[in-house]
């Protein structure tokens, strides 16, 4: 009684959705890339040279499928995959109504399209770059700069304001939605000159009884219908990614739980292990030179020790610093490895 009471509220009310609704849906994507990025971690771990590409394109491969997953949503529901898992829709703020399941017009469709998977790309990487540039400066040898360099790493210096701005932003603007002074919660929806409505009974009669099926092709030329076949593809990889999405979005919010740093005590000490022994794919000749003070990189006998605490094996240390810079990952097990995961060695002799 309690779901239908709550549904038909939804329902008759013409105004926007709570501030609790909003903030849900932001949230929900939110969750699935770390728990996707743990998963994909896990699988190249497992087997690096058969699942380390996904490691290293993890970015690329999950900005690809999130175009083709909002913009199935943006163009067949007016919104995007969260607001449509939360009952919402996307409404022009100029202009007259336009019925959800003819999707968005072409222009706000194109913003709300980058703005939901390109922004949040852009930040993953200057995140990266930013926390690349941290190690480099603890574990590096400072070099003369160009002014190309200096202006770089003055953007690096910057970008934490402007973070920090952003986010001053985003919680003015929702301040000001609880007090019902804006129609947005969030500076994304205003520049995409959108805002964010119920699904009303007519909405979703019209998403039940939308057809699916290509009209006839007897009439199309030859670049129509393979348009056609390319939108058909299409809409069935992001059908097949939301139908998985809707499925696995509460299991992928346990692994969020339960991989977040205030559970990692819990998580080491059920998941403890013993050290592994080397991995099979190593020939002999590596592992006797490892082993016999010989970097496995450069061949010569080591210089300022430095193991790596991803495969335990010890390297030269400008040798496996600019490797690892370079690949991200161990030069003998393909380990994904950051510059973080360098310990230098200091012997007595030393």
């Amino acid at each position: 009684m309690a779901e239908r009471g709550a549904h038909l509220t939804t329902a008759a009310t013409d105004e926007g959705p709570s501030i609790f609704e909003v903030l849900a849906q932001d949230t929900l994507m939110g969750a699935v890339r770390p728990a996707l990025q743990h998963a994909v971690k896990v699988l190249a771990e497992s087997n690096p040279s058969r699942y380390g590409f996904l490691w290293r394109w993890f970015d690329e491969i999950y900005l690809t499928l999130d175009l083709l997953l909002q913009h199935h949503f943006l163009s067949r529901t007016s919104a995007s995959f969260s607001e449509n898992f939360y009952g919402l829709k996307r409404v022009v703020t100029s202009g007259p109504g336009r019925p959800a399941h003819l999707g968005l017009p072409r222009k706000q469709r194109l913003r709300s399209l980058l703005l939901l998977a390109l922004v949040p790309y852009l930040r993953a990487k200057l995140e990266n770059i930013l926390a690349r540039q941290r190690d480099e400066d603890d574990f590096s040898i400072q070099l003369p700069q160009s002014a190309c360099r200096r202006m770089y790493r003055a953007f690096l210096a910057a970008y934490p304001f402007v973070s920090t701005a952003w986010e001053g932003w985003v919680f003015c603007q929702q301040l000001l939605y609880i007090f019902g002074r804006t129609s947005r919660h969030s500076p994304l929806l205003w520049l995409a000159g959108v805002k964010l409505m119920h699904l009303n009974a007519q909405d979703i009669r019209n998403l039940d009884l939308k057809p699916h099926s290509p009209p006839s092709a007897s009439n199309q030329s030859v670049g129509q219908r393979l348009q056609g076949l390319l939108s058909t593809a299409v809409g069935g990889v992001a059908v097949s990614l939301s139908t998985s999405l809707s499925l696995g979005v509460f299991f992928l919010q346990f692994l969020e739980w339960w991989y977040s740093s205030e559970n990692q005590s819990t998580i080491k000490s059920l998941t403890s292990l013993p050290t592994p022994p080397p991995p099979l794919h190593l020939d002999r000749e590596q592992t006797a030179t490892a082993a016999n003070n010989i970097c496995p990189l450069c061949h010569n006998v080591r210089v300022n020790d430095t193991a790596l605490a991803t495969s335990g094996y010890v390297f030269c240390y400008r040798c496996v610093y600019v490797y690892v810079k370079a690949h991200q990952r161990c030069p003998l097990t393909g380990y994904p490895t950051e510059l973080q995961h360098l310990i230098k060695i200091y012997s007595p002799e030393g």
